[in-house]
């Protein structure tokens, strides 16, 4: 058979293929499979060593789990967020009065609500992208997390998650029972965001300066056309006199670990998106190169652009492109700025990737922690290549790439000297390169 037939057969194939899952979206079908794949991450370890006993969860009457998934999971109680939005599953226990607790690491997000049925789990899955469960807040002999089976993909898998199972921070107009004011609109942030659009929802203690946001505040029940009282909402250090602050492990919902959470949260799903387009132009490249009897590992144009495409993406979230300046200082009121600003790993020089700058942008040195996440170094062979590549000419062209002006010669070359000494993979690559 001609070769022009053979792929004019292959593509028609395709169209209905996928024109007869069409209820399908692109992670639900090979080769990412999204709900048939078994999961491997924090949460399904954490459940392994509990089916075999190597680890008991405590309860605790008051916060249930909360507190011993939290340690299990190395997650810091100063990482505490508190948000008042009914945006949850569990919707009609939270209001200003009863907030939502959130506390988080690089790859895991723990939600708990006061008299709540379950904890609310989410977790980056180096092959699946964000991955949901539940824990049920009481005692049992051996507490099992369960694994969402397509409901919190209604939020978590959009336009806002970048199309890919993931997570998400979101600014909304609320009513003083807690209630978004849809009407009014709602904002996705990261670390483009204008402050002007951030924390709707949000409890946000901290100093921030001249800087106003959408924070501690909520519209009338009655005319959500009012306007925020913004100054009312802004540098609150207190949280005491809103609600009782008591039954949550810390009093406070910090600015800083906002400002964190607003970046990771879409880093994650850059990643995501990276390896899921990757893996999928790889399955498409190799059903053409079968059908075609063509060796698999040549790629076509289109396969190498698709992938291409992601990882510059990735890049420029990874590097803090468009991120929004910070017109004053930004200070929290907890541990956690201290804590995360002496994580390691250190370069030669003792900088690190987690240094905070806070007073013209978040970072010292603009790069993602979460280049050293599970789920980076996971990237299938051809996305983590291209970005090593990319990442190459980006900091250490002479002259500064389109779009990366943010970055000066100082900015470039102090990045290039970490991840060079605390990447040996990504330094492998570009020594090569030489």
């Amino acid at each position: 058979m001609p070769i022009r037939t053979i792929v004019l057969c292959l593509l028609s194939w395709l169209l209905l293929s996928g024109s007869a899952s069409s209820q399908l979206l692109e992670f639900e079908r090979p080769p990412i499979d999204y709900h048939n794949c078994k999961a491997d991450n924090q949460i399904s370890r954490l459940q392994e060593q509990l089916d075999t006993g190597d680890l008991k969860l405590e309860f605790d009457e008051g916060t249930g789990y909360l507190t011993s998934v939290l340690k299990s999971l190395d997650i810091s109680a100063e990482s505490q967020l508190l948000v008042f939005s009914k945006t949850s599953v569990q919707l009609r226990k939270i209001s200003p009065s009863r907030p939502r607790a959130v506390y988080f690491n690089d790859d895991t997000y723990v939600g708990f609500v006061q008299f709540g049925e379950v904890l609310e789990i989410s977790t980056a899955d180096s092959v699946l992208g964000g991955v949901f469960y539940t824990l049920r807040q009481e005692a049992r002999e051996k507490p099992q997390f369960v694994r969402d089976r397509g409901q919190c993909l209604t939020c978590h898998a959009s336009s806002r998650t970048k199309g890919v199972p993931g997570h998400l921070v979101r600014s909304v107009f609320s009513s003083r029972s807690g209630q978004p004011a849809y009407g009014s609109g709602t904002y996705l942030s990261d670390h483009s965001s204008d402050f002007a659009r951030r924390f709707g929802g949000w409890y946000i203690t901290g100093t921030h300066g001249d800087v106003r946001h959408m924070g501690n505040e909520q519209v009338s029940s009655t005319d959500y056309r009012a306007p925020l009282d913004r100054e009312r909402g802004a540098n609150v250090t207190d949280l005491s006199s809103r609600f009782d602050t008591k039954p949550y492990l810390r009093p406070t919902s910090d600015l800083v670990a906002m400002l964190v959470l607003d970046h990771q949260t879409q880093m994650h799903n850059y990643i995501a998106l990276a390896n899921m387009e990757t893996r999928s132009a790889l399955h498409y490249n190799a059903v053409m190169a079968k059908a075609l009897e063509r060796p698999k590992d040549k790629l076509t144009d289109s396969a190498r652009r698709r992938i291409e495409s992601v990882a510059n993406k990735l890049v420029e979230y990874l590097l803090f492109v468009d991120e929004f300046p910070y017109a004053s200082p930004m200070k929290g009121v907890s541990g956690f700025a201290d804590g995360f600003s002496s994580r390691k790993p250190h370069d030669s020089k003792a900088r690190s990737l987690f240094q905070l700058d806070l007073k013209k942008r978040l970072l010292r040195y603009p790069c993602s922690w979460l280049i050293y996440s599970e789920a980076f170094e996971k990237l299938p062979k051809a996305a983590y290549q291209r970005v090593a590549e990319r990442l190459h000419v980006v900091l250490t062209d002479a002259k500064t790439p389109a779009g990366f002006s943010h970055l000066s010669q100082q900015d470039r070359q102090a990045i290039f000297e970490i991840l060079h000494d605390t990447m040996p993979r990504m330094a492998a690559i570009w020594d090569q390169s030489k």
